[in-house]
């Protein structure tokens, strides 16, 4: 039963996620042009309380020092269904546009968090949307 529950759910977020993929291909750009960027992550099971409290401190100081990031939260799974897969902590970005996104993801920071993150992330999930369409 809760393996029929749980394809459903992933057959229909599956579908969420080409629709989302394919409408900048379709062409109009999202109406109010804010880019949401969500990303999870799942620790590797060796990533000590301290290592995932320092990579929590280097993603929080990141909107500090890009300043195409508008809006920002993060927090950790609560959720009770226990479909998390592993993945923890979620964090959502919001941009004006997509060019603000792009520029986050170049900007010398963002790389550099890269660096102090890679060696403790066993994934990283990643989905940009535009909010409303």
């Amino acid at each position: 039963m809760k393996r029929t529950v749980l394809s459903t759910i992933l057959v229909v977020l599956a579908g969420s996620v080409l629709q989302l993929a394919g409408s900048p291909a379709q062409g109009a750009p999202p109406k109010s042009g804010k880019i949401r960027h969500v990303v999870l992550f799942k620790f590797k099971d060796d990533a000590t309380a301290e290592q995932i409290k320092t990579i929590e401190d280097a993603f929080r100081a990141l909107p500090s020092k890009i300043p195409q990031v508008i809006g920002f939260e993060w927090g950790t799974n609560q959720s009770p269904e226990h479909l998390a897969q592993g993945f923890t902590h979620c964090y959502l970005l919001t941009f004006r546009n997509q060019a603000d996104r792009d520029a986050y993801l170049r900007h010398p920071a963002h790389k550099a968090f890269g660096k102090l993150l890679g060696p403790h992330l066993d994934k990283v999930l990643v989905v940009d949307y535009a909010p409303g369409d």
